[in-house]
């Protein structure tokens, strides 16, 4: 009985482990380790961002004006799944998703000196979890 109880813990902790791996950053886990990715290595056309996606990368090389505070501060990168830049360098910018009353899961990550030029810009869908290089 203790032995069975043992693996059953084991399969149950081991479950976890795999549901929750990308939210605390286990992503070879998650993934396997021969498929995972490189940070931000997929993209994304322009023309396949949701509409409003179009409008924040326009506003974005407009200067704003945007819509929420947060938009244009500082993305520290934390999950580390963009390519490594000093911090300061990465801005993120709110994708509105219809029908939701909060900022939703969706941005516009972009890197560079100027926020108006930036050298590169990166969408997420799903709160930071995934990014796609914009290909402009």
């Amino acid at each position: 009985m203790l032995c069975t109880l043992g693996r059953v813990w084991r399969l149950a902790v081991a479950s976890v482990l795999l549901t929750l791996a990308p939210a605390i950053g286990l992503h070879a886990l998650a993934k396997g380790p021969s498929t995972a990715e490189k940070p931000a290595e997929t993209t994304i056309a322009v023309a396949q961002l949701p509409v409003q996606g179009q409008q924040v990368l326009a506003l974005i090389y407009q200067g704003g004006p945007f819509k929420h505070d947060k938009d244009g501060t500082v993305f520290g990168n934390r999950e580390r799944l963009l390519p490594l830049n000093p911090r300061g360098y990465y801005r993120e910018y709110t994708v509105r998703t219809p029908g939701v009353g909060h900022r939703g899961a969706r941005r516009i990550v972009c890197g560079g000196k100027q926020a108006t030029a930036p050298d590169a810009c990166y969408y997420t869908d799903d709160h930071y979890a995934s990014f796609r290089r914009i290909a402009q």
